[in-house]
Formats: C-alpha cells, sequence, structure tokens
C-alpha cells in the first residue's frame, strides 16, 4: 500500500516538473522571440523616439480611458490583427501594454506582417512617468 502511495506522489512530482518546465521553456522562447524581432527601451529611449514613430496601446480600451501615453493610439491586443492595416509599415511602431506581455505577442505578430522598425517600453505603462492623458468622460 505504502509503495503505491509513493509511487503516485512521484507521478505528480513528475508532471509538476514537465509543467514547469515548459512554462521556462515557453518564457525562453518568447524571449528569444521578441529580441528577433524588437527592441526593447527604456522610458527616456522611448520618449525621445516615440515623436517620429506611432505610438501604440494595447491594453483594452477601459484601461487606456483610465490614463495612457499622451499621443498613442489604443488599438487592443485582441484586435490587433484586423486593426493592423491602421498603422503604416514604413514607419517605426512603438508598443505598450502594463507590462510588456502583450507587447512581446503583439511585435511578433506585427512582424510577421512585414513591420520591420518595432520597439517595445521596456517597464511597460505601470512604471511610467512621463505625460499622459485620461479621457474625459
Amino acid at each position: 500500500m505504502v509503495l503505491g502511495a509513493m509511487t503516485a506522489w512521484s507521478y505528480i512530482n513528475i508532471v509538476l516538473i514537465i509543467l514547469i518546465a515548459a512554462y521556462f521553456i515557453y518564457e525562453l522562447y518568447s524571449y528569444i522571440r521578441r529580441r528577433q524581432v524588437s527592441t526593447m527601451l527604456e522610458e527616456d529611449e522611448f520618449q525621445a523616439g516615440m515623436r517620429k514613430a506611432q505610438v501604440v496601446d494595447l491594453r483594452e480600451k477601459k484601461e487606456f480611458d483610465a490614463g495612457h501615453i499622451l499621443g498613442a493610439r489604443n488599438i487592443p491586443f485582441n484586435t490587433l490583427k484586423v486593426r493592423m492595416n491602421e498603422l503604416r509599415t514604413d514607419m517605426p511602431v512603438y508598443v505598450y501594454d502594463q507590462t510588456h506581455t502583450l507587447s512581446t505577442r503583439a511585435v511578433v505578430t506585427l512582424s510577421k506582417n512585414g513591420f520591420k522598425e518595432l520597439y517595445i517600453l521596456k517597464p511597460g505603462y505601470a512604471r511610467w512617468e512621463g505625460k499622459t492623458k485620461k479621457a474625459k468622460y
């Protein structure tokens, strides 16, 4: 009986180890892919180049209306594929979200569709200290 219980715990441990390994492999893949198609920018670098670029906020409209980087346009990540025709491929695209999880997925999608100059706000909007704007209503 004890041997059977040990075997069950061993299977659970093996499954947990496989899940943890899969998570780290996915994170490593995302990191490598992001590095291949985009550049991470600190806030000061982001501010310096954003006047000559298209700044895209990938968060949902509700979050965008609560506060966003001045001059950014809202294209929520879940609508990016159908709205990417609103962006010009010949201009740099600066993207951000709350951290940079959605941004990583967005730059991979944009890269597959012909965008070359892709930049991500490294600290994300959560740590943005520059000028912001809120919706009036």
